[in-house]
């Protein structure tokens, strides 16, 4: 008898051992795929973006400044980018102008083949409302309490954020609507306060004017990349002419980013180096430059999607990670009840500090219930062994 029950055990001991050592191996190897695919060309502080889009002229005659702003609207928001995290500052006096032959409509091509106004556009600053102090106070966040939540920049140092404008300007000036300036050390000072008060936590710079790398020669606060059509004393010049409309369409520069982003996807993994590749003075008419000494990442390492698209990186956190910030959420938010009235603290959901994939913590690293059962049908499995084997003792 103890031979007989000897033989069953070896017998369940052989068929169980691949299973188990099987299902182990298939735990680490999910969890080494999700570690790397998450941690693939990611700076590991990335949650999401958001996009600035400034036109800062009007009139008709500057058609091609809005339809700047709008090819680059279409585009974020086809890689990914929601309205809600889009910004748009447009003069919107094109497309109803009693002076275009195609009414509701603005176009960056002469053959009129692709609507950039669409039924889908939100513009967030219209008209009068795109100034140098509304565009300031954007950055920085000192908005008005009545000014609803659609117009505000609600950012953190876990965004990512595309800031492109475009219009007339000269050596470290922008003109906002023909009315009044921005200056190269105002973006500047917005800048660093967006940086001092964790608003950000990249940003990517574009701007498309007349001597346009001065606009970004006074910044200094750290992770900005920045990059503009033309060098100081240069001109940026229109790309082509719609003789229906009777005026210039889009701009050179501008052209040739948006037709090399049109050939990208969500899932798109050429860089920003690759970007920037395509410059060729000779044929946008200018000179463009880049500034990434502020950048800390390396540009053959930083998606395009990064800035222009949704965001590809995401955070796992562990149960005990989220039964903690639940518990302290319910604790920031209850009103204390001592005599200085303080009032309920709100804790962000970006500002939860989780311990993710690339930083496994010592309790589990976001991926528990898959080790936890193969543990705990080992565990089942070596109890029913045991009392075999003592049965079989005793027989």
């Amino acid at each position: 008898m103890s031979a007989h029950w000897g033989w069953q055990t070896l017998v369940l001991a052989f068929l169980v051992s691949p299973w188990l050592l099987q299902t182990l191996a298939t735990t680490k190897g999910h969890e080494e795929q999700a570690r790397n695919f998450f941690n693939k060309h990611s700076n590991g502080d990335h949650t999401n973006n958001w996009a600035v889009l400034v036109c800062a002229s009007r009139y008709w005659f500057n058609y091609r400044h809005m339809a700047n702003a709008l090819g680059m609207y279409r585009t974020v928001k086809r890689l990914g980018i929601p309205d809600s995290n889009i910004i748009l500052m447009l003069a919107d006096d094109a497309a109803c102008n009693n002076r275009n032959k195609f009414p509701g409509n603005v176009y960056a091509n002469p053959g009129q083949d692709l609507d950039l106004y669409g039924d889908n556009i939100e513009v967030d600053y219209r008209g009068y409302e795109v100034t140098v102090e509304n565009f300031i106070r954007l950055l920085t966040g000192r908005v008005d309490p009545s000014v609803p939540r659609t117009k505000r920049l609600l950012t953190d140092d876990r965004s990512n954020i595309f800031v492109y404008m475009t219009g007339h300007g000269g050596n470290e000036f922008l003109k906002f609507q023909d009315n009044e300036e921005i200056s190269a050390f105002d973006i500047a000072d917005a800048f660093e306060q967006m940086w001092q008060k964790k608003r950000y936590n990249e940003i990517f710079f574009m701007i498309d004017t007349c001597q346009a790398t001065t606009m970004y020669s006074k910044f200094y606060s750290p992770n900005i990349l920045a990059t503009g059509s033309s060098q100081l004393a240069e001109n940026s010049y229109s790309y082509e002419n719609d003789r229906d409309l009777g005026v210039s369409v889009i701009d050179t520069y501008t052209h040739y980013v948006l037709e090399y982003l049109e050939q990208i996807n969500k899932t798109s993994q050429l860089t920003m180096q690759d970007l920037f590749n395509i410059y060729e003075p000779q044929k946008m008419r200018s000179t463009p430059g880049v500034r990434s000494d502020l950048f800390a990442r390396p540009l053959d390492r930083t998606l395009l999607t990064d800035f222009f698209g949704g965001v590809s990186q995401a955070e796992v956190m562990a149960e005990e990670a989220i039964e903690s910030h639940m518990r302290s959420n319910v604790i920031e938010k209850t009103p204390h009840s001592s005599t200085d009235e303080r009032k309920p603290k709100v804790v962000k959901p970006s500002a939860v500090r989780a311990n993710t994939l690339k930083s496994p913590s010592p309790k589990g690293d976001g991926i528990p219930s898959a080790t936890l059962r193969a543990w705990g049908g080992a565990g089942l499995i070596g109890l029913f062994i045991a009392w075999i084997a003592i049965g079989a003792g005793r027989s």
